[in-house]
């Protein structure tokens, strides 16, 4: 059972593709998509991260932060967002600790679940429905 709206989003502190340090709590004060996919350079996952990177500029017009989360080392993810040119970071959970405490651990692999942090740091929407072709889109217009 992924966490719910209203929830105190769990901080964490993680490497991201070019192994900069992450903290969720950096982004105090900013909407937050904190999307989960379960592995890099993968169909479903591919098409879900183009969507995020062609609808970047609009999350930065709204000044939204997009973070990408799946239990890859940093060299992969770096290899995936070179090949793709992916603008935002993602964050690599290799050792689980970040999927298990959004509950959204799925047997090795995160499962494709988006969360909405406030700028209090407070989840105020949960996708765990994702149409990997759609998904930038359906979550620019939830937080519009």
């Amino acid at each position: 059972m992924t966490l719910s709206a209203g929830s105190v989003a769990p901080d964490f502190t993680a490497k991201d593709t070019n192994g900069n340090t992450v903290k969720l709590s950096d982004f105090k004060g900013k909407t937050v998509v904190l999307y989960f996919y379960p592995k890099d350079d993968t169909p479903g996952c591919t098409k879900e991260a183009q969507g995020f990177r062609d609808s970047y500029p609009e999350f930065q017009g709204k000044d939204i932060v997009v973070l990408g989360v799946s239990m890859d080392d940093e060299a992969s993810h770096k290899q995936f967002a070179e090949k793709y040119g992916l603008p935002f970071q993602l964050v690599a959970d290799v050792d689980g600790a970040i999927t298990k405490a959004y509950d959204v651990e799925g047997g090795g692999y995160a499962k494709r679940v988006t969360y909405i942090i406030d700028s209090e740091g407070n989840i105020a929407k949960v996708f765990d429905t994702v149409n990997t072709a759609s998904h930038a889109k359906d979550v620019l217009e939830s937080v519009s």
